[in-house]
């Protein structure tokens, strides 16, 4: 499947808050890490990189800084309503990682990669084809050039 026109849209669960991406996400991907199984209440957080200036957001929203399982402090932010966690603000500048799920259609968005596979849950499959890292992704290039090439295979 391709990538769709952009923009594209998502929101939180109660519309309060609503996104617009304006162009493709940078790379799409599963965590593992504990701190994403606990948030997300499942056994991995589907996330997309995307780039500050092409994210537009409108609502109310509250933010929550912490420090996760990598020892990095990122700020999540949440919509002040219904509290649906929409995105962080993680320590690298120019970025936002994005709750794929938000989005209203997210059949485009296929993970290339996972992060956090040492944290994954005992049930859950690695598929080995993918960019894959035990701990968190310090050099995100390789995720880049995975969603690059499967965003443009088809080409």
């Amino acid at each position: 499947m391709g990538l769709p026109a952009f923009p594209v849209e998502g929101g939180c669960q109660c519309g309060a808050v609503r996104y617009r991406l304006t162009a493709s996400p940078l790379s799409v991907y599963n965590c593992h890490c504990k701190d994403c199984q606990r948030f997300s209440g499942a056994g991995w957080s589907m996330s997309m990189i995307v780039r500050d200036d092409d994210f537009d957001v409108s609502g109310a929203v509250e933010t929550y800084a912490r420090r996760a399982e990598s020892g990095n402090v990122i700020t999540m932010n949440f919509c002040a309503h219904c509290h649906g966690w929409l995105w962080n603000d993680p320590p690298a500048a120019g970025i936002k990682v994005v709750r794929a799920g938000t989005l209203d259609d997210i059949d485009w968005a296929a993970p290339v990669g996972n992060i956090w596979t040492d944290s994954k849950a005992a049930w859950a499959v690695i598929d080995p084809t993918l960019v894959n890292f035990s701990k968190g992704a310090t050099d995100r290039t390789p995720l880049y050039d995975a969603w690059t090439q499967f965003t443009h295979k088809d080409t």
